[in-house]
């Protein structure tokens, strides 16, 4: 592997501009491909093999155009006077008409006063008009897909709403027109500008400091476009795209960091600038390989899942890893070759520049001499710092939500005026099987569901048929469909408690002759939430047994691996336990709108960051097995693999959590989120875990860390992680042309 890499890097360095150029015409024509055929990503959510699937496939069969209207845009416009609605008729009618000018209106005469409504027919009255005439909820529904709302439709609506909003009048919306996203770029390029700014105090050289900036880019770029043009080929979640950006930048840039680190420190013991990149790339780059291994073992495992669009997250986080492995191994060494000489220039003065002599102690050399001094209490600290941050994850709630904080006062006004569930609908498909009398049917289950809690109007509780007769479908119906509307949230714990209430009455529907199954966006979320729950352990052994493997043929150990895994599970829970105490409790008031973690959040979050996890295990700890292997102490090995790995490692992770942390930035709480709980992993795993407890844990065994069984070492393959075979070709010569060494002297990869 590492005399691949070498040549690799070599060839690379040599044929530079070919390989830029290669770069460049990639990111040209997968944008000119997405430009060309436009493909759209899917808002929807599918779950197969669950309830929820089987009755939006009888709903797609028989009830085509209540289907289609689940998957076009549907919002509700809430209305609030503390003296009234009544006193507001004016004002009313006017926004009703405004909002009749939105694009593509569904039924306009739908859009209606609820105080005139409310008059006009009494039965309808409490779903329009509620908390005593002061909140009324108009309906919105437009003949357009929801991934196809633009932002300039939902300003539209803002207006609309901003406009009415006044003279005692509140006017709130909440559904498809406020769920609108604007285009990403900020985090984005907040993540770029931090992660120059440390890259220009690692390399101390302006142009060194845009090599990984310009990978990190075009790598990202290309991802992104690839997923892209996938959506038109698959149907894929347009969620699978955050991941790609933010995993995306940071491992493209750390990677890179990675590489013209090590190629500096091989251009400081001599030979040709070409030689130095073949060292940088078979060495940092086997790291590197390795490293991107993991994660992308760790992404993808949540295939296993079996949640399509969680499923597609993973495909495209680890599609845009493995491009940055790529980057970092073609095009940083073809880079280094066009800036040549130019590479480290120019110096700014005041900053460690990395070719300062081996005699100068730097603050990484001090710190792992304090941790291999008293490396038991300082492990035993850490750890348990580490556990009291866990403390909260005791008081874990998962919910799945996509609500921005901007819906908030519109979804406080539905619970004070009509509860939450209005716009979260659990739908019941009645399916004969047996030629049962659907009417029958759908009359007692109409019944058993009135008897149950949380069901909002339940006298209003009717049924549809799929007869052919459109003025009367219930005759010769031989499926039914039911809209319950449940008080609470859509993601509130007690609507799943009744939508499994409702789903265990199906035993006595099968005894009727007919199947019962509920369906909905509301049924699909929460079945998403007890797949995700159900699959997170088989998930954690699949992932770090597999990785537990990679790390063991990486290191040629058993205690190194046991201790990267151990570690990982303590900064996992601290980031639990630090997610649901800013998030969930609110502790320190940085989020104004508390709610239960995204389900999906546990499952992906154990997936990136033991990857990410895994990646600084590897590029740390492998410069200790590479010192230890060619002669020095288990303790100096620690001290010389700090020593030199420490500054690339922390530069790397702050990049990192940088990049994580600007998606704080997002006005959605799923990136917010997200974004919190990666920054908070990788600043507990890499400073916390990787930088103090692992080198502590390796001083403290000595010799035992590196031990593997003499029958284990025979079967497990040798990678040559630490270029032994390099070291073996000159600094200042080449390789022959069968790709032997020239001569045998040692060469100078430390």
């Amino acid at each position: 592997m590492a005399m691949f890499l070498y040549r690799l890097g070599r060839f690379s360095f040599r044929h530079k501009w070919w390989v830029i150029v290669s770069w460049l015409l990639l990111g040209a024509l997968v944008i000119a491909l997405v430009a060309a055929f436009n493909p759209k990503f899917s808002k929807d959510f599918e779950l197969p093999g669950t309830d929820s699937d089987k009755a939006m496939s009888i709903m797609e069969k028989d009830f085509t155009a209540v289907n289609e209207r689940q998957l076009e845009a549907s919002t509700s416009v809430l209305i609030a006077a503390d003296d009234g609605l009544a006193a507001h008729t004016a004002d009313i009618d006017g926004l009703v008409a405004k909002l009749k000018t939105l694009p593509d209106i569904f039924e306009p005469d739908t859009i209606v006063n609820p105080v005139t409504a409310a008059d006009a027919e009494p039965a309808i009255a409490a779903s329009v008009l509620g908390d005593k005439g002061q909140v009324g909820l108009i309906q919105v529904q437009q003949n357009i897909k929801v991934e196809d709302l633009t932002i300039e439709d939902k300003e539209q609506f803002e207006d609309i709403l901003s406009e009415f909003r006044t003279g005692g009048l509140d006017v709130r919306g909440t559904g498809s027109l406020m769920q609108v996203q604007e285009q990403g770029g900020t985090a984005e390029m907040l993540g770029f500008v931090v992660a120059f700014v440390v890259m220009i105090v690692a390399f101390a050289a302006l142009v060194a400091a845009f090599i990984p900036i310009i990978t990190g880019i075009l790598g990202v770029l290309i991802s992104i476009n690839l997923v892209t043009l996938g959506a038109g080929i698959f149907n894929m979640n347009e969620s699978a795209t955050g991941i790609i950006t933010m995993l995306g930048i940071a491992v493209s840039i750390d990677y890179a960091l990675f590489i013209v680190s090590r190629y500096r420190t091989e251009l400081n013991l001599g030979g040709t600038r070409e030689a130095a990149a073949g060292r940088a790339v078979g060495t940092a780059g086997t790291a590197v390989v390795f490293a991107g291994l993991t994660v992308v073992i760790a992404v993808v495992a949540l295939a296993v899942v079996g949640i399509p669009f969680v499923s597609q997250m993973g495909a495209g986080a680890g599609l845009a890893v493995v491009i940055a492995v790529l980057g970092a191994i073609t095009l940083i060494p073809a880079l280094l070759g066009a800036f040549g000489r130019f590479a480290f220039s120019p110096r700014i003065k005041g900053l460690r520049h990395g070719d300062e002599p081996e005699s100068r102690v730097s603050n990484g050399q001090r710190t792992a001499k304090f941790l291999t001094k008293y490396p038991l209490p300082i492990a035993l600290v850490a750890l348990a710092f580490l556990a009291i941050i866990a403390t909260p994850m005791t008081k874990l709630e998962l919910g799945l939500s996509f609500s921005s904080d901007a819906e908030v006062p519109a979804t406080e006004l539905l619970k004070r005026g009509f509860g939450e569930g209005v716009n979260g609908q659990l739908l019941v498909v009645l399916n004969e099987t047996d030629g049962a009398d659907v009417a029958g049917v759908a009359t007692e289950t109409i019944d058993h569901i009135k008897t149950l809690s949380n069901v909002a109007n339940p006298d209003q509780l009717t049924w549809i048929g799929n007869g052919p007769d459109q003025a009367n479908p219930q005759a010769g119906a031989t499926a039914a469909l039911i809209a319950v509307t449940p008080q609470t949230s859509p993601s509130g714990e007690q609507t799943h408690e009744l939508m499994e209430q409702i789903r265990e009455y199906s035993s006595t529907t099968e005894a009727a002759g007919a199947t019962l199954n509920v369906g909905g966006q509301t049924a699909i979320m929460s079945d998403i939430s007890a797949k995700l729950s159900s699959a997170l352990i088989p998930y954690l052994i699949l992932v770090v047994g597999l990785a537990f493997i990679i790390l063991m043929v990486v290191f040629r150990s058993i205690l190194v691996p046991l201790t990267a895994t151990i570690g990982f599970i303590f900064s996992i829970c601290a980031t639990f336990g630090a997610t649901v105490a800013i998030f969930q409790q609110g502790i320190f008031g940085l989020i104004t709108h508390t709610q239960p973690i995204i389900s999906f959040l546990p499952i992906f979050m154990i997936g990136v960051v033991f990857g990410l996890a895994m990646d600084y295990q590897v590029f740390l700890v492998t410069r200790m097995r590479e010192e230890y292997v060619h002669g020095l102490s288990a303790k100096e090995a620690v001290l010389v693999g700090y020593k030199h790995g420490a500054r690339v490692v922390a530069s790397a992770a702050v990049i990192m959590i940088s990049v994580f942390a600007a998606f704080m930035l997002a006005p959605d709480t799923t990136s917010k989120m997200m974004g919190f709980a990666l920054a908070a992993a990788v600043f507990f795993d890499a400073f916390i875990i990787r930088m103090i407890v692992v080198p502590a844990l390796l001083a403290l065994m000595g010799d035992k860390a590196w031990w593997m069984p003499a029958w284990l070492d025979k079967i497990v393959p040798n990678v040559d992680i630490e270029g032994a075979s390099i070291r073996e070709i000159p600094i200042d010569d080449t390789l022959a042309p069968d790709g032997k060494p020239l001569a045998t002297k040692a060469g100078a990869a430390s």
